[in-house]
Order: structure tokens, then C-alpha cells, then sequence
């Protein structure tokens, strides 16, 4: 189990009610679990946001794929709108 850092950003910062949270999980998936429950629109965001794992795009691979090292910090990144 590693503890980190879950940063939130735009939709996501509104859902969650905070900028940022400390977290402890092993992969991202337990993350994504942990931190949406009893959050319905955290919980609805989220699922149509995009990762950062320590700066690195998380794209599609599988949630349960990504493993967390202590210490690492996690964007949520919701779809922006803009031109």
C-alpha cells in the first residue's frame, strides 16, 4: 500500500471540495474506489477524467495495471472546454 498525494483540478476540484487530499492505495483503481465513495459527482467526474501518475499520462491502460510507489502524487484531470 503506498500513501500519496490525489491533486484535483476544474470539475473535479469542485466535486471533490478540496484542491488536494493525502491517499493510501496500491493501485489507481483502489484509488478511484476509495476517494468516490459517498461522492456521487466526485464519483461522475471522475469517470470522465484523465490521469497523471506522477506526471505521466495514464491514457487507457487499465486502472488495476497501475501500481503507485510511496510518495507519488495523482492528477484528475476532467475534460476542459475552451478554444
Amino acid at each position: 500500500m503506498a500513501r500519496g498525494t490525489i491533486r484535483y483540478w476544474a470539475a473535479a476540484k469542485d466535486a471533490a471540495g478540496v484542491a488536494e487530499e493525502p491517499f493510501e492505495a496500491a493501485t489507481l483503481a483502489e484509488l478511484m474506489t476509495n476517494v468516490t465513495v459517498g461522492r456521487d459527482r466526485l464519483s461522475q467526474v471522475i469517470q470522465r477524467s484523465s490521469f497523471l501518475v506522477d506526471g505521466d499520462p495514464v491514457g487507457r491502460r487499465a486502472h488495476d495495471t497501475i501500481v503507485f510507489a510511496d510518495g507519488a502524487t495523482v492528477e484528475v484531470l476532467p475534460p476542459f472546454a475552451g478554444g
